[in-house]
């Protein structure tokens, strides 16, 4: 736990939104939602965050970006596509989908500022 009370802010933000999406996405799928097939995406959110929160290396900062953002990308192309997120996020009838849909937003924009104030503080 030392490393971690090492931590910049936004690299504490970064760990705290992959750990909020994970929440959410891991929600979304015992709610019933059809959108995640497999644990695989909770899965790479987990890991990254403790790669990032306890693995120091000068690339770490670009690892903390990219995931968030490739998921975040993949949601959006997904949504634009089927329209399925949209409707989580607006659909009232299950609160389980509804909060994790949340969450899983949330925590990808949280995850993403974070990486992006990791990099900017390398730079």
């Amino acid at each position: 736990m030392h490393r971690v009370s090492r931590l910049s802010n936004a690299a504490r933000l970064n760990v705290a939104g992959l750990v909020l999406t994970a929440a959410g996405m891991l929600l979304q799928i015992a709610a019933g939602s059809g959108l995640y097939p497999s644990f695989a995406g909770p899965i790479v959110l987990l890991v990254t965050a403790v790669v990032v929160a306890f693995w120091p290396v000068r690339w770490m900062a670009y690892v903390a970006l990219v995931v968030p953002l490739v998921l975040g990308l993949g949601a959006i192309i997904a949504a634009v596509m089927t329209g399925a997120f949209f409707e989580q996020l607006t659909d009232t009838d299950n609160v389980g989908i509804l909060l994790g849909s949340l969450m899983h937003v949330i925590g990808l924009i949280a995850a993403v500022v974070g990486g992006v104030g990791m990099v900017m503080r390398r730079g």
